[in-house]
């Protein structure tokens, strides 16, 4: 079993920005690719950014490219997501996933374990 932990999430003015952090414990964790998915109410989760056991290929959705980084620190078992120039439309949950898996996939169902999720909600 692996826990995941979300935390920064909060209420920012558009264009600003935050920085969720997950902390991961229970088993190794460069065994695992991460993700950061999302979900705004009434919509599917979506993926946000997935980044590979060792930090050297990431995957981004189109939507947070060139605004959104994903990185991890593999001493302290946490991924990140640095989230800058937020918009409203970035409002959603936002949960973190661990894939057993050598790739950076994108699909909800390859992720064994999640996260209970933070909230991030971006005024106009």
């Amino acid at each position: 079993q692996v826990q995941l932990v979300e935390s920064g999430g909060g209420l920012v003015q558009a264009g600003g920005s935050l920085s969720l952090s997950c902390a991961a414990s229970g088993r190794t964790f460069t065994n695992y690719a991460m993700g950061w998915f999302r979900q705004a109410p009434g919509k599917e989760r979506e993926f946000v950014a997935a980044i590979r056991w060792n930090g050297r290929n990431r995957n981004y959705a189109d939507s947070v490219k060139g605004r959104f980084t994903i990185s991890r620190d593999n001493a302290k078992s946490t991924v990140y997501l640095q989230m800058n120039s937020l918009k409203p439309e970035d409002t959603a949950v936002y949960y973190c996933a661990a894939d057993a898996t050598q790739g950076i996939p994108i699909g909800t169902h390859f992720y064994d374990y999640w996260g209970q999720g933070t909230q991030v909600t971006v005024s106009s």
